[in-house]
C-alpha cells in the first residue's frame, strides 16, 4: 500500500485532533453509558437460548439534491447503546462467544469510522475508538470490518432481526455504510428476499422477525428513574410551550406563527427536536387530527386553536395538546364541548392506577362524550355511529412518540397519554353552530405505585385556567419584525 506523504498525516492527525476537542461541549445530561448497558444487559436476559441479536441503525434520508434531513437514530439502537450516528449494526449474543484470541465476549458494535475530511463538513465522529472509551461497547469495531466477521449464523437456533423494507439507498461508497451492512448481514445469515417485495419472507427457519420487537416492547413500556427524569423535563418544556402561547396569542397571527413561539420555547430549553411534526390548527383545521400544514396566514378572533405539539429532549418525547381560544374568551358552544372532552379526559385519568387497561379507559371516555353529545342535541342517542371523537384515548411515551409496549395492562413508571377529542367539521349533520369546533385536551401521566402523577400540570387545561393565563402578559407583546414586501 502506498503511503501517505507526512504533510498529509500531520493535516490529518491537527483535523482529528481538533474535531475530537471542538466536539467536548455537550449538554451533561444525556443518559450515561451505564444505563445503555443495563438496558442490553436486559434484551440479553430476555433472549431466547442459543440466539443473536441484531439492531441496525436508521438510514439517511435525502431532503433535496445534496441536503440530506436532519439524523434520527433509530430509537432500538440508541436505547441499547447511546450511539447517534448512522452506518452502524449491533450485535447481541444471548452466551458468551469466542474470539480468535480466545476472549469471550457477548457483544459487539460496527460503527462508521473516522474521517477528518467528512468531519470537516458533517462534525466529529466517535469511531470505534470512541465508542470504547465514550459509550463503554469494548467490542468496537468500524463498519469496514463488519465483512470480515467470520461468526457461524446457523449455528444459532434464533436470529433476531427486524425485516427489511428495501428503502435503504446505496447512496455512498463507503463498504461499510448501512445498504453494505444489510447486504451482508443478509449473505452471513441466509436471507433473501424478492426484489418486487417489501415483506418477502426469509428463507432459512431461524431467522426470527417477531420476538425482537416483543422483548424491547417490553423493556420500553416501563422506564426507569433515569428516563423518567428525562421525561419529566421534555413534558415541562412542552407544557412551557403551550403556557407561552396562551400569552401570546392575539387575533390575527398565523398557524406557521404559533408554532414558531412553541418550537423557540423547545430550543430555548435545548430540546434537540420535535417529537413529531408540530399540530397547529385553527378553526375547522384542528378537525384535521394530523393537521401539519400550519399554513393559514390569519386566524379570526372567533375562532379556537388546537395546538398539539412535544418537545423530544435528549432522546424523549412528551406529547401535550391545548384547545384555546383565539380571542381569550371561550363562546358558549366551545365552552360546552370543552367542558365535555374535558370531563371525559378527567373521569378517565382518575382511573389510572396499575393494573387498569387502555381499553376500560377508553370505554369510560367515550362512554361520556357519546352521552354528552346526545344531551347537546349533536348526535341523537349513544349508538349512534360517528366521527367525532375517532381516535384512541391514549398511547406510551418514551423515545418514540408512539412508544414500544407489549400492549399489558398499566404498571409503574409507565408513562402514558390521555387525550379525548371532539371534532365537529363544518358541513357535519347537525347544527350549524357547532361546525368548525375541534377540542383536543392531551396530558402525559406517570403511572405510580397506587395511582399517577399529572407530568404536564404547569399548562392550564380548564376553561377558567386557561382564560385567566390568557389575560397574563407576554414578552412578545412588543416584538415586531419589518413588513415582507417584493422586490420591484
Amino acid at each position: 500500500m502506498k503511503k501517505l506523504p507526512l504533510k498529509y498525516l500531520i493535516l490529518v492527525g491537527l483535523l482529528l485532533g481538533f474535531s475530537f476537542l471542538s466536539a467536548q461541549e455537550r449538554p451533561a445530561d444525556f443518559l450515561k453509558a451505564e444505563f445503555h448497558k443495563t438496558r442490553r444487559d436486559a434484551v440479553r436476559d430476555k433472549m431466547p437460548a442459543n440466539s443473536v441479536a441484531a439492531i441496525f441503525a436508521n438510514p439517511v434520508r435525502n431532503r433535496a439534491n445534496d441536503v440530506d434531513y436532519v439524523y434520527h437514530q433509530n430509537p432500538d439502537l440508541y436505547y441499547l447503546t447511546g450511539y447517534r450516528e448512522p452506518h452502524a449494526v449491533l450485535l447481541i449474543f444471548k452466551e458468551q462467544q469466542p474470539n480468535v484470541e480466545g476472549d469471550d465476549y457477548n457483544e459487539i458494535i460496527f460503527v462508521q469510522p473516522r474521517n477528518a475530511m467528512r468531519e470537516m463538513w458533517t462534525g466529529k465522529r466517535l469511531g470505534d475508538a470512541g465508542v470504547q472509551e465514550k459509550l463503554q461497547i469494548l467490542n468496537a469495531y468500524n463498519n469496514t470490518n463488519f465483512n470480515d466477521l467470520t461468526i457461524d449464523f446457523s449455528k444459532f437456533d434464533k436470529i433476531l432481526f427486524y425485516d427489511f423494507q428495501n428503502d435503504v439507498r446505496d447512496n455512498t461508497r463507503d463498504e461499510g455504510d448501512l445498504f453494505s451492512l444489510i447486504a451482508q448481514f443478509k449473505a452471513k445469515v441466509g436471507y433473501s428476499s424478492s426484489e418486487n417485495t417489501l415483506n418477502a419472507e426469509p428463507q432459512k427457519n431461524n431467522l426470527d422477525l417477531s420476538t425482537l420487537n416483543n422483548i424491547i416492547g417490553e423493556l420500553r413500556q416501563v422506564k426507569t428513574a433515569e428516563e423518567v427524569d428525562l421525561l419529566r423535563k421534555a413534558v415541562f418544556i412542552s407544557a412551557v410551550g403551550q403556557v407561552e402561547v396562551m400569552k401570546a396569542m392575539k387575533p390575527g397571527m398565523s398557524e406557521t406563527e404559533i408554532q414558531g413561539i412553541h418550537e423557540f420555547v423547545f430550543k430555548k430549553y435545548q430540546s434537540e427536536f420535535e417529537g413529531y411534526p408540530s399540530i397547529v390548527g385553527a378553526g375547522n383545521n384542528g378537525c384535521i387530527l394530523h393537521y401539519i400544514e400550519n399554513e393559514k396566514p390569519k386566524i379570526e378572533s372567533k375562532e379556537m386553536i388546537l395546538m398539539d405539539l412535544g418537545a423530544e429532549y435528549r432522546g424523549y418525547t412528551a406529547d401535550v395538546t391545548r384547545t384555546i381560544p383565539v380571542d381569550g374568551k371561550f363562546s358558549v358552544e366551545e365552552k360546552a364541548i370543552y367542558n365535555l372532552v374535558y370531563k371525559s379526559q378527567q373521569t378517565a385519568m382518575e382511573m389510572t392506577k396499575p393494573g387498569m387497561t387502555f381499553g376500560e379507559m377508553t370505554k369510560v371516555a367515550k362512554d361520556i362524550i357519546n352521552e354528552g353529545l346526545v344531551a347537546l342535541g349533536i348526535i341523537e342517542s349513544v349508538e349512534t355511529r360517528h366521527l367525532y371523537f375517532p381516535h384512541g384515548l391514549s398511547h406510551h411515551i418514551g423515545l418514540d412518540v408512539h412508544d414500544k409496549n407489549a400492549r399489558s395492562p398499566l404498571e409503574e413508571n409507565m408513562v402514558f397519554t390521555v387525550e379525548p377529542g371532539i371534532y365537529i367539521p363544518e358541513g357535519s349533520n347537525c347544527d350549524e353552530k357547532w361546525w368548525g369546533i375541534a377540542v383536543r385536551i392531551e396530558d402525559d401521566l406517570l403511572v405510580t405505585k397506587d395511582g399517577f402523577e399529572l407530568l404536564s400540570s404547569y399548562a392550564p387545561r380548564t376553561v377558567e385556567g386557561i382564560e385567566a393565563m390568557m389575560k397574563q402578559p407576554s414578552p412578545l407583546d412588543g416584538f415586531q419584525v419589518p413588513e415582507l414586501k417584493g422586490g420591484n
